[in-house]
């Protein structure tokens, strides 16, 4: 938990660990990378207006040595803080004030998300579109043979989408499959996730490759 409203970090501590999780709190930025890379945590909930070096900076430092959940609280409600805490890695977000059950549940719904693999009866070699392969089992993305760095998030929407190259995902569907049946919150998180997939493919989306937007439905892979 990184906050640094101490009366917030105490009442959420509170619940969390009521609900049996082990808390571990910084109130900056650097403090809790120290602290990341000691605790190795699953979930990071991370504050965006944090003193010295701010959320989005903190998250983007975090995912060079972590592939935990991270869930962004921001306590400005408009579109482009969500959006550029999303680009850099997180994975959900919460507007303040906000009810500590709804992040609990919010934690719980991250942490009970399934983890992709190979299709059922399917072989474990990697999917190939064109040069864009993609290992279920490695969890792992290529283009050309470079590797390619994607968030857990990330990873599992390609997953789900090469894993039925040719059937259009419609937004809800992405979330039920990734993020779980029982996830509330905006749909439209798929499209800022899936467009930093293309970002880092190098996948234009005036012309893909690779994902393609079916206007109106939601998103399929492009011909392999």
């Amino acid at each position: 938990m990184v906050d640094d409203e101490p009366s917030l970090v105490r009442v959420v501590t509170g619940y969390l660990e009521r609900d049996g999780f082990t808390v571990r709190s910084a109130a900056d930025g650097e403090t809790a990378l120290d602290l990341a890379r000691q605790a190795e945590p699953d979930v990071v909930v991370l504050d965006l207006g944090l003193p010295g070096i701010d959320g989005v900076e903190t998250c983007r430092r975090l995912r060079t040595f972590s592939d935990c959940y991270v869930v962004m609280l921001t306590a400005r409600a408009d579109e482009v803080d969500m959006l550029v805490g999303l680009a850099v890695g997180a994975d959900d977000y919460l507007t303040k004030p906000f009810s500590p059950r709804e992040l609990t549940a919010r934690i719980r719904t991250l942490l009970r998300r399934p983890r992709t693999g190979p299709a059922p009866g399917g072989p474990a070699a990697g999917r190939a579109f064109g040069d864009l392969v993609i290992d279920p089992d490695a969890r792992e993305v290529t283009v050309a043979g470079r590797l390619v760095p994607l968030t857990r998030t990330e990873f599992d929407l390609l997953a789900v989408l090469s894993a039925r190259p040719r059937t259009v995902f419609p937004r809800r569907m992405l979330v039920d499959r990734v993020w779980g049946a029982d996830w509330i919150g905006d749909e439209h998180l798929v499209d800022v996730h899936l467009g930093h997939v293309r970002r880092k493919l190098g996948d234009d989306p005036a012309s893909p490759r690779y994902v393609v937007t079916v206007r109106g439905v939601g998103y399929r892979m492009g011909p392999g």
